[in-house]
């Protein structure tokens, strides 16, 4: 056959098809996220999420140790509170006695070389399970703001590296911008949760904390599955408020948002591989219909070939111990 141009030429042994990779992945590029609890020697795993655990702040430092060990230095650290800790104004979350706070200092005192992203939300401490403040049935905008700026404020002066707003709230990354500023922290990152949009796969995640909203849901501050376009316009404010990273949560279900915020700004791009990705392969592989490894490889390097620069995600140890 005359076939001049023969693509399977470069496929013909592996040294070839490593020599012509367009796409990388490591474990640099990966951010584990950790659930922390109160208490000690506590190591829960939860039950939608096979191989993750709610640790205390003690068994979280052994757990940093491990990944340590395998390469990697990113965590986000994300907290569970019992129900009699919360209220409307989640007033525990800059608290002084906040057991959040606290392990995040532990964790940069042993481990000063990890990098710590925090969560700025109200939804982990607010006794309504959203992500600002209610007031008959509606989220407060302007209001919520200040909490956040007040619980970004702590987090960074307990060591966090990055905080990270995942609320969606209007003007909350300039909002916090401005308040790590004055009060001297100018070199405490923000990665804005960008397009965090109302998602079905949020689940298990909420099983972690318990922090399910006791009432109506979500859409009147997370984007709708539907938009693109908007996603660029949440990133240009973003970016325009001081965001020193822009996220797309989920992420498989938004290839094309990660593709299209990394052809269009030259800021870092994080994609969070949620909870239920995460479960959803899990529960395959443990059917035996699915190669729970490779399919898990496989997503991440989709994630990572889409353009996001880094990602947050349950598999980050799992690929650390595979690929070590």
């Amino acid at each position: 056959m005359n076939i001049p141009h023969r693509p399977r030429r470069n496929r013909k042994s592996q040294v070839i098809r490593n020599m012509v990779e367009e796409t990388s992945l490591s474990v640099k590029n990966l951010i584990f996220p950790l659930f922390l609890t109160e208490g000690n020697n506590k190591k829960i795993e939860i039950s939608s999420m096979p191989g993750i655990y709610r640790f205390s702040p003690d068994e979280v430092l052994k757990e940093i140790e491990a990944c340590m060990n395998l390469g990697i230095k990113s965590f986000a650290p994300f907290p569970h509170f019992e129900e009699n800790k919360k209220d409307k104004f989640a007033t525990i979350s800059y608290s002084k006695e906040n057991y959040y706070l606290k392990t995040i200092s532990e964790i940069k005192k042993y481990f000063p070389e990890t990098c710590i992203i925090t969560d700025v939300a109200m939804d982990p401490y607010s006794s309504d399970g959203h992500d600002g403040i209610v007031e008959n049935g509606e989220i407060l905008n302007d209001e919520t703001l200040t909490i956040l700026g007040n619980m970004a404020l702590a987090q960074a002066q307990a060591g966090a590296d990055m905080v990270a707003p995942s609320d969606m709230m209007d003007g909350r990354v300039g909002y916090i911008r401005t308040i790590l500023d004055d009060n001297g922290f100018t070199n405490v990152s923000i990665m804005a949760y960008t397009a965090k949009y109302a998602s079905s796969f949020y689940g298990p995640f909420r099983d972690a904390l318990d922090s399910a909203p006791k009432a109506g849901d979500k859409k009147t501050y997370q984007m709708n599955p539907a938009n693109k376009r908007e996603a660029l316009i949440e990133a240009e404010l973003d970016e325009a408020e001081g965001a020193d990273f822009l996220m797309v949560k989920p992420a498989l279900a938004y290839l094309d948002i990660i593709k299209m915020l990394k052809d269009n700004f030259n800021l870092p791009i994080a994609a969070y591989n949620v909870s239920g990705e995460y479960a959803m392969i899990k529960a395959a592989a443990e059917k035996g219909w699915l190669n729970g490894e490779k399919t898990m490889q496989e997503c991440l390097l989709g994630i990572r070939r889409a353009g996001a620069d880094v990602i947050l995600t349950y598999f980050a140890k799992e690929y650390a111990e595979l690929n070590n």
